[in-house]
């Protein structure tokens, strides 16, 4: 979309146009659901609910959007935050967090069935990374935190460009490319103490 096409659309949906909303989302869900997807291991549930959560704060958030990058770029780094929160809320489930553990042998009272968990199998299009290298990356980067870990995931996840992710951090495209290269190189070092020495950090990064 054009950026004036995109500002008109933006307007529309700020004066509260139902129709402008559909095609808001229409242009941006799905890719929005990709880049989440590739972000950690999750499951298609995983990611309906994320999107849910990146999108509902779209709405809220709008007013606050200045134009300054594309929409689809702030929209990535809203879901990038929500996926991170969604992890951090899925590892403290797994520490216990309160709640008590279930059987997957167990029968439910009322209809006598065991449960059947979704499975976290990634789809046939997402054959970048396994499973197990997808989350030894994912460990890296959280090591790595802030603003190493959203500059990666815009770039290499989102797949933008550098003037779009300059847009969106208020850099410049030369900033860009030098904290990029600087993060990489400590990415690198990180998950030398990570990834085992037969499964390498993917070359593509």
């Amino acid at each position: 979309m054009n950026p004036n096409a995109e500002a008109e659309l933006i307007a529309r949906c700020r004066r509260g146009e139902a129709q402008a909303w559909d095609e808001l989302f229409d242009l941006n869900y799905a890719a929005a659901a990709r880049f989440v997807f590739q972000l950690a291991d999750l499951t298609r549930e995983d990611v309906e609910e994320i999107c849910q959560e990146t999108f509902l704060s779209v709405i809220k958030s709008l007013d606050s959007f200045g134009g300054k990058s594309q929409l689809q770029t702030w929209v990535f780094r809203i879901a990038a935050n929500k996926a991170h929160d969604h992890r951090e809320r899925r590892r403290a489930a797994k520490r216990g967090a309160g709640q008590t553990p279930i059987s997957l042998q167990a029968e439910d009272a009322e209809n006598g069935l065991t449960l059947d968990p979704p499975s976290a199998a990634p789809t046939p299009d997402v054959t970048v990374m396994n499973s197990e290298r997808l989350l030894l990356l994912r460990e890296a980067l959280d090591q790595l935190g802030e603003p190493c870990r959203e500059i990666i995931e815009l770039r290499y996840f989102g797949e933008l460009s550098y003037d779009d992710i300059a847009a969106e951090l208020r850099l410049n495209p030369k900033t860009v490319s030098s904290r990029l290269s600087k993060c990489l190189d400590r990415l690198l070092v990180v998950a030398q103490e990570i990834f085992p020495s037969d499964n390498r950090l993917p070359s593509n990064l």
